[in-house]
């Protein structure tokens, strides 16, 4: 009898504490980040660009792409919507001797990537007709003016959107959410890594595990 009116509080404490941390575990919230991904177009397909546009060294007929969006990680983020074949973007820009032409994709994403008061303008295409020697970052001021940077040469805004922000990280229950704060990390250089259980659910799991397993060995000794 004793055992048992020893053990059961036990076990019930153990209980609470592991929907105590289940339920923490329900409410973690992902981590993403509200900026323009940079794009290029790979046998047809978009493929997340290994370098930055004022890095990037664009040939005559490539077609690049930016989108604006709240993305975890570059393997989540999203790509860039509408037309992508060269020779549509870039019908009415004949070729010219000493120039390259480059088909850029300008998606500014929808109303719930937006931050907050702003409206994205619609998506479009451009061709610009650079030197050759160009990178996407003079391509894209050459046919969407202005643009904006950070500290750090981070491209924030095309043809002015948004007018504000820079890399937001954005916090919310799924992938996407709706507003945050300025991110440390670069998400055009560094991706943002997906997250997993946090120190303090481990460690919260593995304290409501050892509990419960004393009182078990307690239970049986006091048997024996």
């Amino acid at each position: 009898m004793t055992a048992r009116r020893t053990t059961a509080p036990a076990l019930a404490l153990a209980l609470a504490l592991l929907l105590l941390v289940l339920g923490g575990a329900g409410q973690a919230r992902a981590v993403g980040y509200r900026y323009w991904s940079f794009w290029d177009l790979t046998g047809g397909k978009w493929t997340y660009a290994t370098q930055g546009p004022s890095t990037a060294r664009p040939s005559d007929g490539d077609v690049q792409g930016f989108r604006f969006a709240v993305s975890e990680d570059s393997q989540h983020a999203v790509q860039p919507r509408g037309e992508r074949e060269f020779a549509t973007i870039c019908a009415k820009t004949p070729a010219r001797d000493g120039k390259k032409r480059v088909a850029l994709v300008i998606d500014p994403g929808t109303a719930a990537d937006a931050p907050s008061g702003e409206t994205p303008p619609a998506a479009r295409t451009a061709c610009a007709r650079v030197a050759p020697d160009a990178s996407t970052a003079e391509a894209l001021a050459a046919v969407a003016p202005p643009l904006r940077y950070d500290t750090n040469a981070l491209l924030c805004a095309i043809a002015g959107y948004p007018r504000t922000g820079c890399g937001d990280t954005v916090e919310a229950a799924g992938p996407a959410a709706s507003s945050g704060t300025t991110a440390s990390a670069d998400p055009q250089t560094s991706a943002p890594v997906r997250q997993g259980p946090s120190v303090g659910l481990l460690a919260g799991a593995a304290a409501v595990a050892a509990l419960g397993a004393a009182a078990v060995w307690q239970a049986r000794r006091r048997k024996g």
